[in-house]
């Protein structure tokens, strides 16, 4: 979803070296460096890579998908809700409520204690990153905890992550189950929700499948892994074409 913004591809580590070529020269992977131990071994280094990511999502500016699937929300009875997988707020930034936003791995812009001393999780809004992109390393005072003195890291789900504090990502999802129990007819779009981290992908296969699910329709947008379960829709394109197509058959 975030790509047609001109947000980087992570996926494979190509895509991954090319957004950050200092890694590449390091020859450190996604999951070398999206992971708790690298901010206990190298926390300029992790700093310097989920800084970067903050800032460039704070200027991102959210493409016009957004909108119209915003639009569309707001003219339907129950409203829409959105499941992400995405850390980077474009939901919220593009009007989304924060009522009906469930990010399953997390956001960027809430912080948690690297050692999880508490259960505390804070906005990162006063957080200024100062980045040497070069060398894709945080320049300054590192954030810490006011409760321990620990590194403060991003409130994100990582590989190999079992410090992760997840009651933020859980109560976005109880709103959300409550809202799929209202009896109303479902549509679920699926936009750029890959096979290799299957999260989002499943969940919506999972709703398709359930028991009483005659009201319920997946529409599945890919460029590249498009194939749906029988029932299914598929669109093999972007995200933002497959809901401007969808748009233009649309009376409103």
């Amino acid at each position: 979803m975030g790509v047609d913004s001109g947000l980087p591809d992570f996926r494979g580590d190509n895509g991954f070296w090319e957004a950050y070529p200092a890694l590449g020269k390091a020859n450190l992977s996604f999951m070398d460096v999206a992971c708790p131990q690298t901010f206990r071994t190298d926390p300029a280094l992790a700093w310097g890579f989920y800084g970067h990511r903050l800032k460039l999502y704070r200027e991102t500016q959210p493409h016009n998908g957004f909108k119209l699937l915003n639009r569309w929300g707001e003219r339907l009875l129950h409203g829409a809700s959105i499941f992400t997988s995405n850390v980077d707020g474009q939901f919220q930034k593009a009007g989304f409520s924060e009522q009906r936003i469930s990010e399953c791995h997390g956001s960027i812009h809430h912080l948690q204690c690297l050692d999880a001393c508490s259960t505390h999780i804070e906005s990162a809004d006063w957080l200024v990153p100062e980045i040497d992109t070069d060398n894709c390393r945080w320049i300054g005072k590192l954030p810490a905890c006011q409760q321990c003195g620990a590194l403060l890291r991003p409130n994100i789900l990582m590989f190999g992550d079992w410090e992760w504090l997840g009651q933020r990502s859980d109560e976005q999802r109880q709103r959300l189950n409550r809202w799929l129990e209202k009896p109303q007819r479902l549509v679920i779009i699926e936009l750029g929700a890959g096979t290799t981290i299957a999260t989002v992908r499943r969940a919506g296969e999972r709703l398709l499948h359930r028991e009483n699910a005659e009201n319920t329709s997946l529409i599945r947008i890919n460029p590249t892994e498009s194939e749906g379960p029988t029932g299914s829709l598929s669109l093999a394109c972007n995200a933002l074409i497959g809901i401007e197509a969808i748009a233009e058959t649309l009376s409103w």
